[in-house]
């Protein structure tokens, strides 16, 4: 017997909210940093703005209706609840899609795409576009259960969003995801081989070729500049999360401010949002949407659970080689972005690729269009193939 798949609706309890306002209104705030930028962190005053945004404007049975405007269901496998947004296309024999997340990121990360993707004629694109699109919450992330043990790591999630998408009836599905999603995904592309037709990242996870060092392109170069400035200025929080998630879960799981911050600066650093010579996250997201990210965190009180992934993954990236069609999107302010050569390297069938002139690390939040714009090109290819 198929385990059941169960119908799910977001449904916050008013004393979660109540005893967030509490918390917000004791904070205690340190001193404010002794620099004139972000470089020690997130200011002081954005981030007493913010909370005090929070506290007094910000509408969370906003979002959550907003969730629930499409179907939401858990089902458990292998003994993890899992919970995941399945939103069906129109046209019944539309491509299959998993999409996934990272940190820390969640499904909010695609509320400007999903029905986009699902029903492309409505949204100013092509009816023979269409995808039905599973979007699942990590284990440890969202409204998906925590392990209660090691092993959780990024082959184990690849492979249960195999069995989740032979659980929902697709015997053949594409797949995509950016920084976790994409090595998530890149999993899927090894292990998932008979049910997963391709796969498209907007992170790809590759090694730089020593064979290159001595004649480096001006974006090589570039890639190993960023690459030296998250080591040395942007990895903290990867290094505790990897070492010490658990000590680090207490002070997020008590401080709303703690856990806003700690999400919140990774926005400022990761996305495409300079203006004027000016960088702030607002310049690209608004409010409202950074803090419904935060929320799933809070309300779930998932920063430990979430932070695991890293302790399970982090050091331990599997690099082997991918055969499957592979499409790859670099956005310019992205973590990590390769070059082609180098992911010739790794990925053996590279059906798309392409370099885009706006955009950071959270695409489809971003840049909704352009991540569309990414997957229908990606994937069109695959259509005429027998995926059904």
């Amino acid at each position: 017997m198929t385990p059941a798949i169960k119908p799910f609706t977001v449904a916050i309890d008013d004393t979660q909210l109540q005893d967030l306002a509490r918390r917000l209104a004791h904070t205690r705030w340190p001193e404010r940093e002794t620099c004139q930028d972000w470089s020690q962190g997130m200011p002081l005053e954005y981030t007493r703005e913010l909370a005090d945004y929070w506290a007094g404007d910000y509408d969370w049975r906003r979002f959550e209706r907003r969730l629930n405007s499409w179907p939401q269901f858990t089902t458990d496998i292998d003994g993890m609840e899992i919970h995941f947004i399945h939103r069906r296309s129109p046209r019944a024999d539309a491509l299959p899609l998993v999409i996934s997340h990272g940190w820390p990121g969640s499904v909010a990360e695609f509320h400007k795409v999903i029905d986009a993707l699902a029903d492309p004629a409505a949204h100013g694109g092509r009816v023979e576009d269409a995808f039905h699109v599973v979007a699942p919450s990590l284990p440890g992330y969202g409204f998906s259960g925590k392990p209660a043990s090691t092993g959780t790591s990024v082959e184990k999630i690849g492979r249960t969003w195999g069995q989740l998408m032979s659980r929902l009836g697709y015997e053949h599905y594409v797949a995509q995801g950016g920084d976790w999603g994409a090595l998530i995904t890149q999993s899927m592309g090894q292990t998932e081989t008979t049910h997963c037709a391709g796969i498209h990242i907007n992170m790809p996870i590759v090694a730089p070729d020593p064979a290159t060092m001595d004649a480096l392109t001006p974006q090589e170069q570039s890639a190993l500049a960023a690459l030296t400035f998250y080591s040395e200025w942007d990895s903290g929080y990867s290094k505790q999360q990897s070492t010490r998630p658990q000590t680090l879960a207490y002070g997020l799981a008590d401080s709303p401010v703690g856990q806003m911050a700690w999400i919140v600066e990774k926005f400022y650093a990761w996305t495409d949002c300079e203006r004027d010579g000016i960088k702030h996250p607002e310049h690209v997201l608004s409010r409202d949407e950074l803090l419904d990210n935060v929320m799933i965190y809070w309300l779930s009180n998932s920063a430990a659970s979430s932070a695991r992934l890293y302790w399970e993954s982090f050091n331990k990236p599997n690099m082997d080689a991918i055969d499957m069609p592979v499409g790859c999107s670099l956005f310019p302010k992205e973590i990590f972005r390769c070059s082609r050569r180098w992911a010739e390297q790794r990925f053996s069938n590279i059906i798309h690729w392409n370099e885009l002139d706006r955009g950071g690390h959270f695409a489809a939040l971003e840049q909704p269009e352009l991540f569309l714009n990414e997957l229908r090109n990606c994937f069109r290819s695959l259509r005429n193939r027998s995926l059904r």
